[in-house]
């Protein structure tokens, strides 16, 4: 990634690698608590006080409360982000982090939000590509 021109109208500059790129670990990051929008508060059954991936918002009944959980989570996502963001950042560049360890190393690692004997996402098994990480 180079960007600067001299006089003849050649490229100078460093030559970064994307996958150690700044520009990478923005694309990653950015928007990543918009999404949290999609999970939501169990508030009974099997799951009850963990977050799970909603179903469309149409199909709850209580639809102001699982707005407000679902604004907590963003909300809750966007300080964590940027307590841990230049750690993960670092972790991002130097290649320490592996598809689908993301939960691990922000839940664990970095925050030490949640206790190792039970994690407090719920969530469905999502696939995770090379590319993206």
């Amino acid at each position: 990634m180079r960007h600067r021109l001299n006089s003849k109208g050649h490229r100078e500059g460093k030559l970064i690698d994307y996958k150690v790129s700044e520009l990478r670990v923005v694309e990653l990051l950015d928007g990543l608590c918009s999404r949290m929008k999609d999970y939501i508060l169990e508030m009974d059954g099997p799951n009850k006080g963990k977050w799970s991936k909603s179903i469309p918002l149409d199909a709850i009944q209580d639809r102001r409360q699982a707005d407000a959980h679902s604004k907590q989570m963003s909300t809750y996502c966007g300080r964590l982000l940027e307590d841990t963001e230049e750690e993960l950042e670092e972790r991002i560049k130097n290649g320490s982090l592996k598809p689908g360890e993301v939960e691990r190393v922000l839940c664990w690692d970095l925050a030490r939000e949640c206790n190792l004997s039970e994690s407090n996402i719920q969530t469905e098994p999502v696939p995770v590509y090379d590319d993206e990480l």
